[in-house]
């Protein structure tokens, strides 16, 4: 993520989702034709019935003459130099200039009203948003690793609300509130625009940035603002891992030999690869999933378990299911285990 990606952006601006039916220059546009429309058609009613409108100037009534009553009248009172005298003329605007008159009035203000109403709603909306989230998960970088990791966290039950994008570029938030998410515009390697995520009180962090440099001040500056957050960060080069570590991260996908373990793995066996490659795509085929002991499995051995386990997570230690001290079960452990995966829908590429 390089500073200055858009140009055109407002570092730190929050886009929460919210579908949108028209854009507001279009809303203005049309309201705009809706007026004039309406003035031409009271520039036409007056032109129809001109002998019975008298103008204190010459006595007559010209097109400019009715062009120039319709607009007074329509937006004010009128000033009294062209009035209606005849009977007819002023029946025609009790039932016809008169509601035009409202109507036109209804156009102008409501335009106005509307712009002040979407942006309270909007202001109100962000408000309850700041004040209501809490132990939520922050992605930077909506790139092709921030769409896998946000697609595997919604397959394990994460809700979309609870997740917010940070990336400088526009499109990619307009991507992601197109699919639900709250997004944040800017560079995440400045804190102000980590704090405008919530990063402060956020469970989770993930950093899938497309530069290893800036992955590593990104790791500093969050961990900086939240003490207690999990970071998951990647990185391309398996060099740079140390690195992001000491920045605070507390785990680190090399995504560059992880890749070429994978193909590696596949070159030896195919199906091998074709396991492995499902496994890791969540929500497909089999998944691995971490889950507390149950307890009715306490004091069973790992192979007592109705579910596949490979791991048992206890305390700090990771036991693999053959290793001795993994059996029995204690209530405090917790259990990486192969389900059946569901499906869960795929997410919508941002634009280049």
């Amino acid at each position: 993520m390089a500073r200055g990606a858009d140009e055109h952006l407002v570092s730190g601006h929050i886009r929460l989702p919210n579908p949108i039916v028209q854009r507001p220059l279009r809303q203005v546009v049309k309201r705009l034709l809706m007026a004039l429309s309406v003035l031409a058609l009271t520039v036409v009613i007056v032109m129809l019935d001109r002998d019975g409108y008298r103008d204190g100037a010459d006595e007559t009534v010209s097109l400019l003459d009715a062009i120039y009553y319709a607009t007074v009248t329509l937006s004010t009172t009128g000033y009294g130099d062209i009035v209606p005298y005849s009977d007819a003329a002023r029946l025609v605007n009790v039932v016809l200039v008169t509601p035009l008159r409202v109507l036109f009035l209804i156009i102008l203000v409501g335009t106005t009203l509307e712009v002040l109403t979407q942006r309270t709603r909007e202001q109100w909306r962000l408000n309850r948003w700041r004040t209501t989230l809490r132990d939520h998960t922050v992605i930077i970088g909506f790139g092709t690793k921030g769409r896998s990791a946000i697609q595997t966290l919604c397959a394990t039950g994460l809700k979309k609300d609870q997740i917010v994008i940070v990336d400088p570029n526009s499109k990619v938030i307009e991507t992601a509130n197109a699919d639900g998410f709250t997004g944040v515009i800017g560079d995440a390697t400045r804190s102000d625009v980590l704090l405008r995520a919530e990063v402060q009180r956020a469970r989770q962090i993930v950093i899938a940035t497309q530069r290893d440099d800036t992955a590593v001040l990104v790791t500093l500056t969050a961990r900086q603002l939240n003490r207690g957050a999990k970071i998951v960060a990647a990185v391309r080069e398996e060099e740079n891992a140390p690195l992001l570590r000491q920045s605070g991260a507390d785990a680190v996908i090399t995504s560059a030999s992880a890749a070429g373990r994978l193909l590696g793995l596949s070159v030896l066996s195919p199906s091998a690869g074709t396991v492995m490659e499902d496994l890791i795509q969540q929500g497909t085929g089999l998944d691995l999933v971490e889950r507390p002991v149950i307890k009715a499995e306490v004091g069973k051995s790992v192979r007592e378990t109705d579910d596949l386990v490979i791991s048992v997570l206890r305390g700090h230690r990771l036991l693999g299911y053959d290793d001795p001290a993994a059996s029995p079960l204690q209530l405090t452990d917790r259990l990486i285990t192969i389900v059946r995966a569901r499906s869960v829908p795929p997410l919508r590429t941002p634009p280049e």
